[in-house]
Parts: structure tokens; C-alpha cells; sequence
């Protein structure tokens, strides 16, 4: 069981970076898997990145790939999704997403979310 909440998303030029945090609370968070997603409007929820339980392997979206960082600390009970050289089209709200096993890409396989950050990305 885990319950999740985002934070650090914001309005930023093109080009800018941000952080985004997901905080979890729960005694079972070293055991899962984590997944960042985003909605834009009008938009189906899309994979942007996913770490597995131990830090050890990550996957990302073409989207995002060299440019998006996904890392955790599971002393803090957080994970991170660190931003670099945003894009207009970066545009979405953000999700952490918690399930416990191998890290996935769809959006349905994830059983726990958070409440979701917008981030807005200025030309």
C-alpha cells in the first residue's frame, strides 16, 4: 500500500529545467516499481519514464530521452523526475504512478497514482 503525491511543477520559458518530486508515504515503497506519465489537454495519457524498484534499470520515452531523468531515494520515500531543455510540447500534466514489479510503459498496468502537477512550458 502507498499513496503518492507530485509536486514541483510550474509555468517555465522553453528551454528551462524543473524537478518534479513524487513523496510517498507507506512502509512498501522500496518494493515497487515507478512510472512518470502526462496528459496534455485533448490528449491521451502518455509514458514519459519509469524506474524499477531498486534503481537499477530505467526506460524512458523517445519524447524525452537524453533530456528527462528519472532517479529515486528510497531512504526519502521519493522519486524524481528531473527536467532539462523544455519544450512547448512538454506541456501536460504529471503523474507518478507505483506498481509492484518490473517497471511497464502502459499506463493500465500501474495500480497506484498520484494526484497529477501541471507543468507549462512558454515559447
Amino acid at each position: 500500500q502507498v499513496q503518492l503525491v507530485e509536486s514541483g511543477g510550474g509555468l517555465v520559458q522553453a528551454g528551462d529545467s524543473l524537478r518534479l518530486s513524487c513523496a510517498a508515504s507507506g512502509r512498501t515503497f522500496s518494493s515497487f516499481a515507478m512510472g512518470w506519465f502526462r496528459q496534455a489537454a485533448g490528449k491521451e495519457r502518455e509514458f514519459v519514464g519509469a524506474i524499477s524498484w531498486n534503481g537499477g534499470n530505467t526506460l524512458y520515452a523517445d519524447s524525452v530521452k537524453g533530456r528527462f531523468t528519472v532517479s529515486r531515494d528510497n531512504t526519502k520515500n521519493t522519486v524524481y523526475l528531473h527536467m532539462d531543455s523544455l519544450k512547448p510540447e512538454d506541456t501536460a500534466v504529471y503523474y507518478c504512478a507505483a506498481r509492484g514489479g518490473v517497471l511497464k510503459v502502459t499506463a493500465a498496468l500501474y495500480y497506484y497514482w498520484g494526484q497529477g502537477t501541471q507543468v507549462t512550458v512558454s515559447s
